[in-house]
């Protein structure tokens, strides 16, 4: 698999994070359950969501990180999918769509588009992070442990719960947290941990919910003559 696409299946797993839902579990009682609650109310009243982004790759082997910055418009789905993109605009020029399960990772300077299906990368079990949001709520009760790891100021400011989910079994992937806005559910940043030390951070930056969006503002646009490379 190509760094491009490792990177942006990376991103796609970390970001439909976001969508998890989580009524099975929000009846647990002390924090875990405040921000569970929180996070099933607002993932129930979201239409859509808006925001600057920053995504920060750690590869743990050579000890790096590859900083991002840009723009997301998320949609969610009916059966816990979601339709997004995301417009990188540092330090590079990028886009990244994922629209009815198929997503685009385009290199707008390369004129070089990735294209596949988000199934082909879905896990079963809880072998791969994407497979946390197809998940049924009993699913999810029995293949991960939640863990709150306290109240916490994220880089933007804002204070947030911090959850943290371990999966029970054999996993493609070690750790994934969450940091969920007090009181209002918002999701403000996931990390997902691979089990070499590897990480995807991704943080919100103010969140707009509910704002009218276009479809059209989901899709990419690839211009004529793109080298497109099906995956």
């Amino acid at each position: 698999m190509s760094t491009i696409k490792r990177r942006g299946v990376a991103i796609i797993a970390t970001v439909l994070i976001f969508g998890i839902y989580v009524g099975a579990v929000s009846a647990q009682p002390g924090p875990v359950g405040d921000a569970l609650r929180a996070m099933e109310n607002n993932y129930r009243t979201l239409s859509t969501l808006k925001a600057r982004v920053k995504m920060d790759q750690y590869s743990a082997q050579i000890d790096e990180h590859d900083l991002r910055e840009g723009t997301i418009i998320y949609i969610p789905q009916k059966g816990r999918d979601a339709a997004f993109k995301i417009t990188w605009s540092k330090p590079t020029t990028e886009e990244l769509s994922v629209l009815n399960k198929q997503y685009v990772i385009y290199r707008v300077n390369l004129k070089q588009a990735y294209l596949g299906s988000i199934n082909s990368i879905k896990q079963p079990g809880a072998n791969g992070a994407l497979s946390i949001v197809n998940m049924s709520r009993a699913d999810l009760k029995a293949n991960f442990d939640i863990k709150y790891a306290g109240s916490e100021t994220l880089s933007s400011g804002q204070t947030a719960w911090h959850l943290v989910l371990f999966p029970k079994t054999a996993a493609k992937f070690r750790s994934a947290d969450i940091w969920v806005d007090d009181p209002s559910g918002m999701v403000l940043q996931v990390k997902q941990t691979q089990p070499n030390g590897d990480s995807t951070t991704i943080l919100l930056l103010g969140p707009e919910r509910n704002k009218q969006v276009n479809w059209k503002e989901i899709q990419v646009n690839l211009p004529p003559g793109t080298n497109k490379i099906k995956t």
